[in-house]
Formats: structure tokens, sequence, C-alpha cells
């Protein structure tokens, strides 16, 4: 991926969507999604899952979301303790 990309604030994001089987619908099936997309708001995703239930038949039961950002500020952290143990 690129860095501009990166710098626009994309992130790998990772949606578990449950669904009901069209034909059983008492039974439910898992799909995973994964596509590089902007948070809080995942535009593609949303297209996505509006496609799906415009066009598909099985109707969504939840959808689970995980992002991770590819470009992350440096992390500090100050200690003002430290302790021996023996």
């Amino acid at each position: 991926m690129s860095l501009e990309l990166r710098l626009k604030g994309f992130q790998r994001t990772t949606a578990e969507i449950t669904y009901h089987m069209p034909d059983h619908p008492h039974l439910l099936q898992e799909f995973i999604w994964q596509h590089l997309d902007q948070a809080p708001k995942y535009p593609k995703l949303h297209k996505f899952l509006d496609f799906w239930q415009r066009e598909l038949d099985g109707p969504i039961h939840t959808v689970r979301v995980m992002s991770s950002q590819l470009l992350k500020p440096a992390e500090l952290k100050m200690v003002d303790q430290s302790f021996s143990l023996h």
C-alpha cells in the first residue's frame, strides 16, 4: 500500500458479516470482507453492504468491523518511578 493512501487515513478494515441463509433462514452463515477503507465512516464497507442488501437474498444478521491503522504515530511513555524486586 502506498504512503499516500496511508497519509489519507486508509486502514486495513475487516468486516465479519453474519447473515441468514436464503434457503434455510434459521441457519446463520459468516462472510469475511477485507479492504482498505477510511475510518470512522467506512465508505467502501457501506457501499458493499448496500450492494448486499440490494442484490443478494441472504438478509444480514450482524456486522462486526475491525480495523487497524497502518501508519501510527510513535508512542513514547515517560517513567516516573522504578522498583526492584529481590
